[in-house]
């Protein structure tokens, strides 16, 4: 049998659209000689849906386009992911639920056994479980349906197992000869490899193919790779869909072989794509087609520039440099020439006359106490408003600069430079920003070196660098990789050899500073712990 995994991007509660695309990907599917096209997990709907799913018209309007999937079923099969109703008196209103339709009806429905609840996923918040495992005999294939998480509960994989059962288990007593999971799996750094061998691992303790099927593209926060796979009974990885865009790749159960379409990425390549996906995908399904951005001549804002341009396209990447009390002078010329490097419009607007005025307006309030904090904010609010007016007049979506190491520690001002309706770097921390500059520069020579070369600085006070007040950022993102991601405790942290009077500097401006944080734009998701949907800590509270 010849089966097409087929990534797709769809638009969250975009029925009519998605739907479309899945007619016309069966409609691929058929013309390539497949007999069965897989589509990812709510491909119907998008995933996650939230709370959109407490909206009963939701639902009931996406329930309203199976029927034209099905008569696309003419002639092949189809499993689709989507919602539908619990008819149980009792439990969660809906399901995840793989359908299976092939020649124009539906011949099985599973339901999504494992529901998560941790990290960035809340399952159970709308989701009834499903109670049996699903096998459906298909042209002379015994396929065993599972859903995403349903393929996680292995316990020598896992620290701790979460689930009392095992779907996968389940379905050997049924003798399934392919096991097809549909997913819809977060990316973050690594983890193609990781799921990988999840997937390896079942494929040879079944003795059987395993389909792996994931959506691709940009929602809010989370990014989807793609990536779809094929592994079969040996262990061999046998087809691979692409990274970070729509694919369809087939797979012959006969010969055991199958399309190859992902390519070897560096760490560093994985992460320009995967943020270039993600803020595509939410300038476009916010409904903008242009982003400004403030260009300081620091390479924070470089980097954010260069993936606005991968992303949305040079002619459509407004640069902003402004000027203040203290600004060097090659700080506006290196933003410049990153601006005419990328091909980009570049406006400069002094806020040096701004900055007077509101300092002039405040002394009478501020009367006899000196500069300090006050005045360093009052330069990056400038500038945020400045921008925000831009965005406004010209319907630009501006992109915050700020990376992870900053905003972890509240080195960032509100209602200043963490202005903007999407933080595209608030998950990278500052030394990998360099890293991710520096692969970009071997590629296309954006950033001018002085950009790369200079100590970092907000220019805030005269003479002012960023590590007059922070550790160095080695230093830096190594605990706040420890203590954010890991969750290690400072004592397990110094243990680890930092500095302890350093770890605990650290981790109380973390913990100090989560009420910035709460006030950040969306933060796209690139490591296993950002700051956004999947840490949930609270802002008021005492321990310490």
């Amino acid at each position: 049998m010849r089966i097409a995994l087929s990534q797709i991007d769809p638009h969250l509660g975009d029925f009519p659209g998605n739907c479309a695309k899945i007619c016309r990907n069966i409609a691929e599917g058929r013309l390539a000689g497949a007999d069965l096209v897989v589509f990812p997990e709510l491909a119907l709907i998008g995933y996650p849906p939230r709370d959109l799913l407490d909206k009963p018209s939701f639902v009931d309007r996406s329930l309203q386009y199976l029927p034209e999937i099905q008569r696309a079923s003419e002639g092949i099969g189809v499993i689709v992911g989507t919602v539908s109703k619990n008819t149980a008196t009792t439990g969660k209103p809906y399901h995840n639920s793989a359908l299976f339709f092939a020649d124009g009806r539906l011949l099985a429905t599973a339901h999504k056994r494992l529901l998560p609840s941790y990290d960035v996923f809340d399952e159970e918040r709308y989701f009834e479980p499903g109670e049996s495992a699903v096998r459906v005999d298909f042209r002379g294939e015994k396929i065993g349906l599972t859903i995403c998480e349903d393929v996680w509960n292995v316990s020598h994989y896992l620290p701790r197992p979460l689930y009392h059962c095992d779907p996968v288990a389940d379905l050997r007593r049924h003798n399934p000869t392919l096991l097809v999971n549909i997913s819809a799996s977060p990316f973050h750094l690594g983890k193609a490899s990781w799921v990988g061998e999840l997937l390896k691992a079942h494929a040879v303790r079944e003795r059987i193919p395993v389909l792996y099927v994931n959506q691709v593209g940009g929602y809010d926060e989370l990014i989807f790779q793609g990536h779809s796979m094929v592994w079969n009974e040996t262990g061999t990885l046998a087809a691979t869909g692409a990274d970070f865009r729509e694919d369809m790749v087939l797979f012959d159960t006969t010969t055991g072989r199958g399309d190859c379409h992902a390519s070897a990425l560096d760490p560093s390549s994985e992460l320009i794509k995967a943020l270039a996906l993600g803020l595509r995908d939410y300038t476009v399904k916010c409904g903008f087609q242009r982003a400004v951005i403030g260009l300081s001549g620091g390479v924070d804002s470089a980097l954010v520039a260069c993936l606005a341009v991968l992303a949305l396209g040079h002619e459509n990447v407004l640069g902003v440099g402004m000027p203040g009390p203290y600004n060097a002078p090659e700080s506006l010329m290196d933003a410049a020439e990153l601006a005419r490097r990328l091909g980009i419009a570049f406006e400069t607007i002094p806020i040096g006359e701004l900055f007077d005025t509101c300092c002039r307006t405040l002394s009478p309030a501020f009367r006899g106490l000196p500069p300090d904090a006050t005045e360093e904010n009052l330069q990056a609010r400038l500038r945020g408003l400045i921008l925000m007016a831009l965005s406004n007049k010209f319907n630009r979506l501006l992109l915050s600069t700020g990376n992870k190491s900053e905003i972890a520690v509240g080195y960032c001002t509100l209602y200043g430079d963490m202005n903007g309706g999407l933080a595209v770097i608030g998950d990278v921390p500052k030394t990998m920003v360099y890293e991710l500059a520096r692969k970009l520069n071997s590629l296309y020579d954006w950033i001018p070196e002085r950009i790369l070369t200079r100590a970092p600085s907000a220019e805030l006070r005269p003479d002012q660098k960023d590590q007059d007040t922070l550790p160095p950022y080695p230093v830096l993102d190594g605990i706040l990789a420890a203590y954010v991601e890991r969750r290690l405790s400072p004592e397990e942290i110094a243990a680890e050899g930092w500095d302890e009077e350093t770890v605990r500097w650290v981790v109380r401006r973390v913990e100090q500073n989560e009420y910035k944080r709460w006030q950040a734009p969306p933060i796209l998701r690139v490591t296993t712990k950002a700051f956004g949907m999947g840490r949930r800590n609270p802002i008021a509270h005492g321990y310490r």
